[in-house]
């Protein structure tokens, strides 16, 4: 019999929630949007370093980590701040986030992805003679080019990298949202704000969902044109994907040009399905008025070369052409709205219309109407331990994510080190793996196993489960907080190189969509094993207490200076004050680099998400993946026919 805090209790028969209702019209949002402006907030540090002393003594460190996470999302969300939203208003514009606000439905929940990405690699440094991202240290502004000035002084910074990408729902169908903000420095792109975009259209391509695209940029952010322009993965790569979205993988992608579209830029409107431009703020061309006065002596506005009336009435590459930005969402959601799900009414995976078609072997087959976790998400600030080395409940913490907290385990007598079996999310089948941590006695009498470690024994049941769920069409979640695979003659000897490859392959090469959330620790190969970002989960989140590296700060230490430290203890000296000072330069590093928040600025997780919004997020994540029943591997999958 498993040893857990609760009964095992078979998790079969939930019925699928039906997706949010369609929202009527949006001329009722419209001018409380234009009012609306973001909350400032405090200047408070964040990150690792931050002074927790105003928060009250009371608080977890969860409860903490969450509260440094919700001031720096609120600080992002200004964009470039209220000046440049005012600005962007007495252009008759909305701000990005307002546009988003506008297109998806009303109450419906929405996941941004990479808001905290190039947070901290972009500060301002006016007048402190320090370098930017590796820029030299430079003494005397004066004695620098003015492009070279621009790059290491006046940077200001890159909230969200100057680009809002979000998954949400759009008249009840599931969709993904590319908008620039032109509060941040018109809009340009960052190396980072590439990174971002490719990674919203590779959502869309591997679960062919709609990509809508709102464009409003100046272009390349020329200081960082190296990081932009050249390279697999620059700017190019998107109309790659646009290309392949366009003509083999039928994704439906719609661009409003609601600002300008300058230079390379436009081809992104240009290879979507559908292009709406605003009449007076919209600008599409590969060069705007002053480089065609440069290049060829013409002298034409920018409105006559490449606006909306010129577009649609004269070179024919738009399609409609609206008033303001208020016309450009409705006809947004007026076109979504007419499209079919992915592979005609079908859902994909089993949801609502394959269930009707065959209730028997869909996973999703109907029973139950009630979809409320066994415990309030809020327990969860309780259960995580303040020092992340501590043990706690695995079991107790899924209670506070699965519907009714109900886990039919899969043996689960065998390897409780790691916990798996079937559950549900909402109402939707998916197949669990848990790090359970803590200790575990071993039935045949021999040491003890630790929770967080990979063994022979977990590995092999883990994939076996793996390959189950993937003959069975099963979504799996990884819940992650896994320190590595065990190491010593022992684990050597059972072989665990075998049985992780196999657990790596088995995860690899799974057809089903991966749902990863971190909930600690994700070090070392365990981390890859558990669907880490190199092997294309769907989505992977990350809890503010989340810790991703390949070692902890004192095993790294101890990988570093454990020889000589082995010598001065054999001699019965100490270390002296600099070598001490070394350690410490390396833990605090690595502190600084497990953050949740770093790793999120660059882009290693989808999006550091609080405890309490865990359910909606998993749901989201979930349906906008089920919508394609083929296969989820890399960013997209070739038809058949192509094969």
């Amino acid at each position: 019999m498993a040893e857990t805090e609760a009964e095992v209790v078979p998790a079969s028969g939930f019925k699928v929630r039906p997706l949010s209702k369609p929202e009527s019209g949006v001329g009722s949002q419209k001018s409380a949007i234009r009012n609306k402006m973001p909350e400032e907030t405090s200047s408070k540090p964040h990150g690792p370093g931050s002074n927790n002393s105003q928060l009250p003594k009371n608080q977890s460190r969860l409860h903490q980590l969450t509260n440094e996470l919700r001031e720096l999302e609120a600080k992002l969300r200004l964009g470039g701040g209220p000046e440049r939203i005012e600005k962007q208003h007495k252009q008759g514009k909305l701000t990005a986030r307002e546009r988003i606000d506008l297109l998806l439905d009303k109450n419906s929940f929405r996941q941004e992805i990479g808001l905290l990405v190039a947070y901290d690699q972009y500060r301002e440094s006016r007048g402190q003679g320090s370098g930017v991202r590796g820029q030299p240290r430079v003494e005397n502004e004066s004695q620098i080019s003015s492009l070279e000035s621009q790059v290491a002084y006046e940077i200001g910074g890159a909230p969200a990298a100057g680009v809002v990408t979000t998954i949400g729902r759009v008249a009840g169908r599931e969709v993904v949202v590319v908008a620039n903000d032109a509060t941040v420095k018109a809009g340009s792109w960052w190396p980072e704000t590439i990174k971002k975009i490719l990674r919203a259209q590779e959502i869309a391509m591997r679960s062919h969902v709609p990509i809508i695209y709102l464009v409003d940029s100046a272009g390349v952010n020329l200081p960082y044109q190296g990081g932009v322009f050249p390279g697999q993965y620059g700017a190019s790569r998107i109309f790659y994907y646009n290309s392949i979205m366009r003509r083999y993988l039928k994704v439906p992608q719609i661009s409003a040009v609601m600002g300008p579209c300058i230079a390379g830029g436009a081809y992104l409107p240009a290879l979507s399905d559908i292009i709406i431009m605003v009449e007076g703020t919209s600008f599409m061309g590969l060069g705007g008025a002053n480089l065609v006065k440069g290049a060829t002596g013409q002298t034409i506005d920018n409105e006559t070369l490449g606006g909306a009336r010129a577009h649609n009435e004269i070179s024919g590459v738009a399609h409609y052409r609206v008033k303001n930005d208020e016309e450009a969402i409705a006809k947004i959601r007026e076109q979504v709205s007419s499209f079919k799900s992915a592979g005609g009414e079908t859902k994909g995976w089993g949801l609502e219309a394959e269930t009707k078609q065959n209730p028997v072997s869909s996973p999703q087959s109907p029973v139950s109407q009630d979809h409320q976790a066994k415990h309030s998400e809020e327990k969860i600030y309780d259960i995580i331990p303040e020092d992340h080395r501590q043990p706690y409940s695995m079991r107790e913490l899924l209670d506070c994510l699965l519907d009714e907290g109900h886990l039919d385990e899969f043996q689960a007598d065998y390897a409780k080190e790691i916990i798996t079996g079937h559950a549900r999310i909402r109402g939707i089948q998916i197949g669990v793996i848990a790090n359970a941590r803590g200790m575990f006695r071993d039935p045949a009498g021999g040491s003890p196993k630790f929770g967080g470690i990979i063994y022979t024994e977990s590995a092999e049941k883990v994939a076996y489960f793996i390959e189950t769920c993937n003959r069975h069409w099963t979504p799996l979640l990884f819940v992650q907080d896994v320190s590595g695979f065990m190491v010593g003659a022992e684990a050597e000897h059972s072989g665990i190189i075998r049985a992780g490859a196999r657990f790596v392959e088995a995860m690899a090469t799974a057809i089903v969509p991966k749902i990863v959330l971190t909930v600690n620790h994700a070090s070392g190969a365990g981390y890859y094993a558990m669907a880490g970002q190199g092997f294309d989960p769907d989505f992977i989140f990350s809890w503010p207490t989340g810790r991703m590296g390949v070692m902890e700060g004192d095993s790294a230490v101890q990988a570093v200076f454990g020889s000589e430290l082995e010598r001065l203890k054999k001699s019965g000296r100490q270390p002296d004050a600099q070598l001490e000072a070394e350690m410490q330069k390396v833990r605090e590093t690595y502190e600084r680099d497990l953050d949740a928040k770093y790793a999120a600025a660059r882009g290693f997780v989808d999006a550091v998400i609080a405890p309490e919004e865990t359910r909606d997020a998993l749901e989201l994540a979930l349906r906008v993946s089920l919508n394609y029943s083929g296969p989820h591997l890399g960013q997209f999958v070739l038809p058949a026919t192509l094969a």
